[in-house]
């Protein structure tokens, strides 16, 4: 297993994100002669003292830059905002190989900023594969959650794919050069500058950092043989009985996922006599509507 490390340089004066870096340790997994191998996770941690946490989990192909404008309003209303980069994105370390990546992997290595900062009391807010992985942390530790915010997300189980999302996984197998930048800028409603533009792609000096953000889409467990498909079934069985405040805040311009929503506000308890919306946003609704976002967050529990 090869682990990159983009330069810090990549990441210097971007535009309205000046947050300090933190770093964990992750165990990524062991090799043939049982010796650990660790990836650094970045994360942001505003405003530590809090004991009121707000966790923010990005999807494909972004990282925690897509909550810079997110992250000052939760902040100032008292949270403690926690904000990782996934491991193969943002500022965390990328391992070299697709074939390094899974699902279950990518749960397990979330799930250790919770055990290493030793988190409680938290509200998630996820998007994208933001979802398929903040969802299961909730079903598996649901006691550290007090309720969830969702964005244009889901928890496949074999099934639900679509012409569209079958499209974007070809792309993202095919194409020979990954530009993350030029997918959040088609994926908006209101488009990014050359500046934001050029952002999401500092991660990637070239073609050798994009291994998750290409393999990602095949994870997605929308066909039966999947392997992750019984683990997110089980999950489901958990997340039936997840009673807290739950709200769905989906963009009515998102092609993918658009219509999702409806079967979380059906099946997850809390979901119910909620005040869910439809907003004017795309897939990335985290730059379309950064402030009805935080506003859903901080009034969860109203």
């Amino acid at each position: 297993m090869k682990i990159l490390r983009t330069p810090l340089e990549n990441f210097e004066n971007l535009k309205d994100y000046n947050f300090d870096e933190n770093y964990l340790d992750i165990p990524i997994i062991k090799n043939s002669t049982d010796v650990n191998n660790t990836a650094r996770m970045h994360y942001v941690d505003e405003n530590k003292n809090s004991t009121d946490i707000v966790l923010l989990l990005h999807g494909e192909p972004t990282w925690s830059y897509l909550y810079r404008h997110m992250i000052p309003i939760l902040a100032k209303a008292g949270k403690r905002v926690i904000a990782p980069d996934l491991i193969g994105f943002g500022k965390s370390d990328k391992l070299s190989e697709r074939t390094d990546y899974t699902y279950e992997r990518h749960v397990a290595w979330t799930r250790n900023i919770i055990d290493q900062l030793n988190l409680s009391n938290i509200t998630l807010f996820a998007q994208d594969w933001g979802g398929l992985i903040g969802m299961r942390l909730v079903a598996d530790m649901p006691d550290a959650f007090n309720g969830m915010v969702l964005s244009n997300t889901a928890l496949p189980i074999g099934k639900g794919s679509s012409e569209g999302f079958e499209s974007w996984k070809n792309f993202c197998q095919t194409v020979e050069k990954f530009n993350s930048g030029r997918v959040v800028f088609g994926g908006c409603v209101s488009k990014i500058d050359e500046d934001e533009t050029a952002a999401y792609n500092a991660p990637f000096p070239d073609d050798s950092y994009t291994a998750c953000a290409r393999h990602f889409p095949t994870l997605v467990p929308v066909n039966p043989d999947n392997v992750a498909v019984q683990d997110n079934i089980d999950a489901w069985e958990k997340l039936k009985t997840f009673n807290k405040p739950t709200l769905t805040l989906f963009g009515s311009e998102d092609k993918i996922f658009l219509g999702g929503e409806k079967i979380l506000q059906k099946l997850i308890p809390g979901a119910q006599n909620m005040d869910h919306k439809l907003i004017n946003a795309g897939h990335f609704s985290q730059e379309d509507q950064p402030e009805e976002l935080a506003k859903g967050i901080i009034n969860l529990f109203n």
